[in-house]
């Protein structure tokens, strides 16, 4: 729920509200019921229902699993001197019991696994035993039993789906990684390829035994081995039977604009002369790729789109690569722009491996817009 309250900050407010209106409600219900019948026991389990309905609703200041530990050891503590001692002639326990509940999920769901797995049971062991507390054990235990075992599984469900998600990014953020780390590769192995031709070229034309003769030498030499190294590098970088591709451009990137009209809305591409004159083949590589998965999301999403924008011009020190579309923005577009889509996520761990930035989202104007800010120097992390 964390990722839901801080996109929708004034609806998670107004579900705590809710929320703890709620419990107090059964718990108010339950103590003027329990009035009639003034005794020992029946006060403990109000003032127990009370701490344990406070510690379900969420205060930013205090952390979840602190609120659990004080829920948990309140409620067994009441149960195990009820139970123990003088039972209750009633107890219905619902504010409790809910309480209780939603407390678990929280843990299970989101808790470290150290944590869940020490404070989980307690909690589940408390909304077993709440309604206990009552002379005479009738359905409510074992509605309390079956909903206590449902609401642990449902949420370490959810722990091993948000776990699976963590690991699916992590794989594209290394797969994207492995990918520009190939197209580094081979457009510096094509750089050093044409220093060595040079080099052995220019020695031959200069005179044996003298000084420039011999930096030749010497340079032909070093850039063999480092090509040497580099293709030991893609050795390793490059699955078993992957092929080469050659890296795309700028061209490529028309190329797929045009192919994209085709089939889908019309395609406005606009790129500054200053910015293509100064573009390295990585960074185009990477406008491409990102160009790409754009489009992607538009077929994918923006079914009602009735046309795209792509504009790439020079700002200080890069380039920004600009993709928007007049299609609506669903939600789960914008769940995929707070970090959640895999493609989104991919094009965001290369633009930083780059030493840029990407966002997307909805624009300003209507639709939706992905920005990429890309540098062109060499500012870039090692």
């Amino acid at each position: 729920m964390s990722g839901w309250a801080r996109s929708h900050p004034g609806r998670a407010v107004a579900a705590k509200a809710v929320l703890a209106a709620v419990l107090l409600f059964l718990v108010g219900v339950e103590t003027v019921v329990l009035a009639r019948q003034p005794t020992r026991p029946h006060a403990i389990v109000v003032a127990t229902a009370v701490v344990v309905c406070l510690c379900a609703v969420p205060f930013a200041r205090i952390p979840p699993t602190v609120r659990a530990w004080t829920a948990a050891a309140v409620s067994l503590t009441a149960s195990a001197v009820l139970i123990a001692g003088q039972h209750a002639l009633k107890v219905w326990g619902l504010g409790e019991g809910i309480a209780l509940l939603v407390l678990l999920t929280a843990v299970v769901h989101r808790a470290p696994g150290r944590t869940a797995a020490l404070l989980g049971p307690m909690l589940g062991l408390s909304c077993v035993l709440a309604p206990m507390r009552d002379i005479r054990l009738g359905v409510f235990t074992v509605v309390y039993g079956v909903l206590t075992v449902v609401v642990a599984a449902y949420s370490m469900i959810l722990r091993l789906q948000d776990a699976q998600r963590l690991r699916d990014l992590a794989a594209v953020r290394a797969a994207e990684r492995l990918e520009l780390a190939r197209e580094l590769h081979d457009l510096v192995a094509h750089h050093v390829t044409g220093i060595v031709v040079q080099a052995r070229a220019a020695r031959f034309t200069a005179l044996d035994g003298t000084p420039a003769g011999a930096a030749f030498e010497r340079i032909e030499t070093s850039g063999g081995e480092a090509l040497g190294a580099m293709r030991r590098l893609v050795r390793v970088l490059r699955e078993p039977g992957a092929q080469t591709r050659p890296v795309a451009g700028l061209a490529e990137v028309r190329a797929l604009t045009d192919a994209f009209a085709r089939t889908g809305p019309p395609v406005v591409l606009c790129v500054d002369r200053r910015a293509a004159d100064a573009l390295p083949a990585d960074v185009a590589a990477a406008v491409h790729r990102i160009v790409r998965e754009a489009l992607t999301n538009v077929r994918k999403h923006a079914a009602d789109a009735t046309a795209v924008r792509i504009g790439l011009r020079p700002v200080a020190g890069g380039v920004e690569l600009r993709v928007a579309n007049d299609g609506g923005t669903p939600a789960r577009l914008c769940e995929q722009a707070r970090g959640g889509g895999f493609g989104l996520a991919g094009l965001t761990e290369r633009a930083e491996a780059m030493g840029g930035r990407l966002a997307a989202g909805p624009a300003a104007e209507g639709g939706w817009e992905l920005i990429a800010a890309l540098p062109l120097d060499g500012d870039r992390p090692a």
